[in-house]
């Protein structure tokens, strides 16, 4: 079991930046990929980027390509997303999720949630 605690949302300006970081507590001696998803209100939940527990291997969704880049502090157990060039689009929830046996994606999501954290990106 592990716990995924979420932080850095917050409302910024179109073309502004955030950092979001999700900090892993618990049975973290296992090694769990992670990866990020959105969901907006009145849409679906949506992968965003994901990435491997040795942090090599990363994924992104075409929307976000090119403007985020997901990262990994494994001595902190914690797991980051710098967006930039944020549109209104990229306005959502953002959850963090975890999974010891596979690398989370778009329709292969992973066990474990955070509670996720608010962006609001203002045109």
């Amino acid at each position: 079991q592990v716990q995924l605690v979420e932080s850095g949302g917050g409302l910024v300006q179109a073309g502004g930046s955030l950092r979001l970081s999700c900090a892993a507590s618990g049975r973290t001696s296992s090694r769990y990929a992670m990866g990020w998803f959105r969901q907006a209100p009145g849409k679906e939940r949506e992968f965003v980027a994901s990435i491997s527990w040795t942090g090599v291997s990363t994924y992104y969704a075409d929307s976000v390509k090119g403007r985020s880049t997901i990262s990994r502090d494994n001595a902190k157990n914690t797991v980051y997303l710098q967006m930039n060039s944020l549109k209104p689009e990229d306005t959502a929830v953002y959850y963090c999720n975890a999974d010891a046996n596979k690398i989370p994606k778009d329709h292969n999501r992973g066990l474990y949630w955070g509670q996720g954290t608010q962006v609001t990106v203002s045109s």
